[in-house]
């Protein structure tokens, strides 16, 4: 769950809601400063390297990382002929991203007539992630869109008595499990347990599910 997606405060579907007297606008529109590096890489080369980067969270939608102007590599972006009208920023010109030999057709856009409201986005330009090579923040490489700091991933000890059955057999039991709590679940309270046991006694595929999926949480804790 981040903050305008899944489940988020921002989303459609937020779980919660705002306690405040007078009606919210429909649709929410919130931004920050970035406050890490960002870079992106295109055809083997940084065509845009910032720590000026402006991140906007639009309900329903990922983050999306906005470069400034001055921190893209001169002569990247080539202005095409087609335009789209953005519900919010209004007019949204599209660019062609051009590196070595490479060039990605709509690989970029800019609202071109902002609102006052919106003048953090003014003079910025935002790459289409599937279209790029890679993004980096500070010197990781990261996958999918402009990462979300507000998706956590909590894990705690506990004192809870867990008792994990296959079957008719006890596999584990404990007093003493690790509990992680994963955003994104519509059920609250729902969470995963690591324990330190042993996997023997369980089926081969079901350890090779939990050795995989034990992995992939400890990678983005």
């Amino acid at each position: 769950m981040g903050l305008s997606w899944q489940q988020g405060p921002l989303a459609p579907g937020a779980n919660g809601q705002f306690l405040v007297a007078d009606l919210l606008p429909r649709k929410l529109l919130y931004g920050e400063q970035l406050r890490r590096r960002m870079r992106v890489l295109f055809g083997g080369i940084w065509i845009a390297d910032s720590e000026n980067v402006y991140v906007l969270f639009e309900p329903g939608r990922y983050p999306v990382a906005y470069f400034p102007e001055t921190d893209i590599l001169p002569d990247t972006l080539q202005r095409t002929e087609q335009t789209t009208r953005h519900e919010n920023f209004g007019p949204t010109a599209w660019y062609s991203v051009l590196a070595g030999e490479r060039s990605a057709t709509r690989g970029a856009w800019q609202h071109t007539d902002l609102p006052a409201w919106a003048r953090k986005l003014q003079q910025r330009v935002a790459f289409a992630w599937p279209a790029m090579d890679a993004f980096y923040e500070e010197d990781e490489r990261i996958l999918g869109h402009a990462a979300d700091s507000y998706h956590r991933i909590d894990i705690r000890q506990t004192s809870r008595h867990l008792v994990v059955r296959h079957r008719d057999r006890i596999v584990a039991d404990t007093k003493r499990p690790m509990v992680l709590y994963e955003s994104g679940s519509r059920r609250a309270g729902t969470f995963h347990v690591l324990t330190l046991m042993s996997l023997r006694s369980l089926p081969w595929n079901a350890r090779l599910f939990a050795r995989t999926r034990a992995m992939q949480l400890l990678q983005h804790r």
